[in-house]
Order: C-alpha cells, then sequence, then structure tokens
C-alpha cells in the first residue's frame, strides 16, 4: 500500500511540472506562434529544396518523389527530436527565466521526478509542434507511404526518444554550472548533431573523420531506421540494427545522467551558482 501511494505521489509531482510547462506556453503563446511559424516555413523551404531538384541540376531523370521524402523525413524527425533536446537542456534555464530555481531545486522532490516530468512535457510538446508542420508539408506535396512500415518507424522513434531524454538530461548540466553561457552551449551540441547525423543528406558525403563521430550519434540510428522503414518498407523485425544502439544508449545514458545532474546540482549549491542570473 505504501508502495503505492508512493507511486501515486511521484506520478502527481511529475504531473505538476508538465501542467506546470504547458501553463508557460500558454502564457508566451504568442513566442509559441512566431516559433511555429517559422519552423514551418523553414521546414517548407528544405522540402521544396526535393521538389526543385530538377530545376536547380537540369536534370530530368532525378526521382524527385523519393527526394522529397527523403528530406521529409529528415525534417520532421529533426523537428521532433531537436525539440525533445532543447525542451530537457533548457529545464535550467527555464527556471532562471521565471525566477523559480531557487524553489524548484530546493523542494523535496526526487529529481529523477522532476526530469520525468520534464522529459513527459518534452515529448507531448515536441509531438504536437511537429503535427502541425507535419500536416502543413501534406497540404503542399503529394506523399505516398503505401510501402511504408509506419509502425517500425513508430518504434524507431520510440526507442530514439529516450536515448534524447538522456542526451538532453547531461545537456541540462551545463545551464546549471555555467549561469551565462550555459544555453548557448546547449544550442552548439544540438548544431554538431544536426552537422553530422544526416539529418538532409548521407553521412558519407562528410569528411571521414566526422562519419566516425556520427556512429555513436543517436540522431543518426532514428534516422536511418525510419528512412528504412518508409521508404524502403524494411520489416520491424530487421530493424533491430538500428533499435540496439538507440536502447543501449537510452538504457546506460539515462541513469548516468541523472547521477551526473545530481552531482552538478550538489556542486552548484555547495559554490553559489543556483541563483536566478550570472
Amino acid at each position: 500500500m505504501l508502495g503505492k501511494l508512493n507511486f501515486r505521489k511521484e506520478a502527481l509531482q511529475s504531473y505538476a511540472f508538465v501542467a506546470r510547462n504547458f501553463n508557460l506556453v500558454k502564457r508566451y503563446w504568442g513566442w509559441e506562434l512566431v516559433w511555429l511559424a517559422y519552423s514551418t516555413a523553414t521546414s517548407l523551404s528544405v522540402v521544396f529544396i526535393g521538389q526543385g531538384s530538377t530545376l536547380i541540376t537540369g536534370q530530368e531523370d532525378i526521382n524527385t518523389s523519393f527526394f522529397v521524402v527523403y528530406l521529409l523525413i529528415g525534417t520532421l524527425v529533426w523537428r521532433f527530436l531537436s525539440g525533445l533536446f532543447n525542451n530537457i537542456s533548457e529545464m535550467i534555464q527555464w527556471e532562471r527565466w521565471e525566477g523559480t530555481i531557487e524553489y524548484t531545486l530546493m523542494a523535496p522532490v526526487h529529481r529523477f521526478t522532476q526530469i520525468a516530468g520534464q522529459a513527459g512535457f518534452a515529448v507531448l510538446y515536441s509531438l504536437l509542434f511537429t503535427l502541425v508542420i507535419g500536416a502543413a508539408m501534406v497540404a503542399f506535396f503529394e506523399l505516398d507511404f503505401s510501402g511504408a512500415n509506419l509502425f517500425g518507424a513508430l518504434l524507431v522513434l520510440l526507442a530514439g526518444s529516450i536515448s534524447l531524454v538522456s542526451l538532453g538530461v547531461v545537456a541540462s548540466i551545463l545551464p546549471l554550472l555555467y549561469t551565462e553561457r550555459g544555453t548557448q552551449m546547449t544550442h552548439i551540441v544540438e548544431a554538431f548533431l544536426l552537422l553530422i547525423s544526416g539529418v538532409y543528406y548521407p553521412i558519407e558525403v562528410l569528411p571521414a573523420w566526422l562519419q566516425s563521430i556520427a556512429q555513436i550519434s543517436p540522431v543518426y540510428y532514428v534516422l536511418g531506421g525510419i528512412r528504412a522503414a518508409i521508404l524502403d518498407g524494411v520489416p520491424t523485425l530487421e530493424l533491430w540494427p538500428y533499435m540496439i544502439p538507440l536502447l543501449i544508449i537510452g538504457a546506460i545514458g539515462l541513469p548516468v545522467g541523472v547521477w551526473a545532474f545530481r552531482q552538478a546540482e550538489l556542486y552548484a549549491k555547495r559554490t553559489g551558482k543556483l541563483k536566478r542570473v550570472g
């Protein structure tokens, strides 16, 4: 009975972070609308490159339909995963912006409970955000997914979400330790993931040393698995080479990330870095 009560308490506390963050979204709805419009426009611009590939190159034998879907998958998957990463890596900065960092990190709440709530919000928010952009793309482009393995693609995305959550938790340490530059540092990590993970192009076009680094990026495996499932119709059981690395990264990275965050939190409290401004 006590275990059930504790689980219910932890679940309610996690939900409190989800509800609080959605209330913040509603408070700043104007900025959310601006960011949604900007993201939709840039996403459409990328996919229009595929639509105009024959005009750009002067080659009539390019499979523009394949190119459009290739870019669309990269765009939507990156929007979802980068949104997931941002919302978790910036959870400390959100507290600073709202002036609640001392209250939140000094409250009698397990850190895993807070991270679980932040992760839940990040998944829901990024999914809604991506679905809106996806709906706009469907309105602009004729897409054929008749031979796609959508269920397998969804499983790969779920496995990848766990990996990005763990990566976001580790990155959230930067704003905690570096009050003035930490958030900018997380964006550098995000930009590097965009560069090496094959979002808009195969990693084979990268220099050899970057191709080697790309092998440890969870985004690379998510994109490879989803493109295999949708573009090639690869059966779900044959997607394990993509999902196994993602599950390993998530299984190791999440507990390590929570532990590292806790150590960074204790250090920040001890050295006076737990404050609202830099």
